[in-house]
């Protein structure tokens, strides 16, 4: 059996007063494809800031490769909701701010990045500004500089929120192409139920706040999902026993919440 890569064990953190995660258990594999789902407000983006370190844990334990997650050991590399790309830069100094952020030098970040324009469809824009690009292309190139970061996860917060329905479709078929091309190990937090099933090996979905992990779905679907024949079909499926359950008034109601 394969050993998870990354586990959260009881995690509970406060606000001030204000619980927001209350024992969160959740595990992701080595090369999985883990999302992340719940109504809004439900704490989602603090667990990011947990990996992070943006936040510390009230209890609880934090695994990486079976050793407990340590301050200095940050195995993450991660994607904001916003592509967050600096109007002053270009495009391919954009994608080497992480590796610069680092301490790598300009020329040789650069030089790690311009393989790989083509491949993430932004080939010919590297000395563009960010003004000159779509937002898909935006999307794209923020997704580059996580990637290139060369981190052992990415975490990917709402990265197609922000696109018009058309552009987050096409995004969401060239991530699934990416992924099965690199088998990155990516945790994504979303809204879209539809996202998370066409994308997902296993969907961990999270109740009201305090959140807990009330189930983890498995996502049993050939792949790839958006041109297999049958894949939309039994995902429509899925997402309607998802729904199902988040609408259910044990999982809207806080004082439904499982014991």
């Amino acid at each position: 059996m394969t050993e998870p890569l990354l586990r959260l064990d009881r995690i509970s953190l406060s606000y001030s007063e204000i619980d927001v995660l209350q024992d969160i258990s959740l595990d992701v594999l080595p090369g999985e494809f883990v999302s992340i789902l719940g109504p809004s407000g439900a704490g989602k983006s603090t667990i990011f800031k947990l990996l992070t370190g943006a936040a510390n844990a009230g209890s609880g334990e934090i695994q990486f490769a079976g050793k407990p997650l340590i301050a200095t050991d940050r195995p993450f590399a991660f994607m904001p909701q916003r592509d967050a790309l600096m109007p002053w830069r270009r495009i391919i100094d954009n994608t080497t701010l992480g590796l610069q952020v680092q301490g790598m030098r300009r020329k040789e970040a650069r030089k790690r990045v311009a393989p790989l324009f083509k491949e993430f469809g932004l080939g010919g824009f590297e000395q563009h500004y960010p003004q000159a690009l779509s937002g898909g292309m935006r999307q794209r190139a923020a997704l580059l500089r996580t990637v290139v970061q060369d981190r052992p996860v990415l975490l990917l917060d709402e990265p197609f929120g922000a696109l018009d329905a058309l552009t987050r479709n096409q995004m969401q078929i060239w991530l699934e192409a990416m992924w099965l091309k690199h088998r990155w190990t990516i945790i994504l937090i979303t809204h879209d139920v539809r996202e998370a099933v066409m994308l997902s090996d296993r969907i961990h979905l999270l109740s009201p706040r305090p959140a807990r992990v009330e189930r983890t779905i498995a996502v049993p679907l050939p792949r790839a999902r958006f041109s297999h024949p049958t894949a939309r079909a039994e995902a429509a499926a899925i997402e309607t026993s998802i729904l199902d359950f988040l609408l259910s008034p044990q999982i809207r109601e806080p004082e439904g919440l499982l014991p």
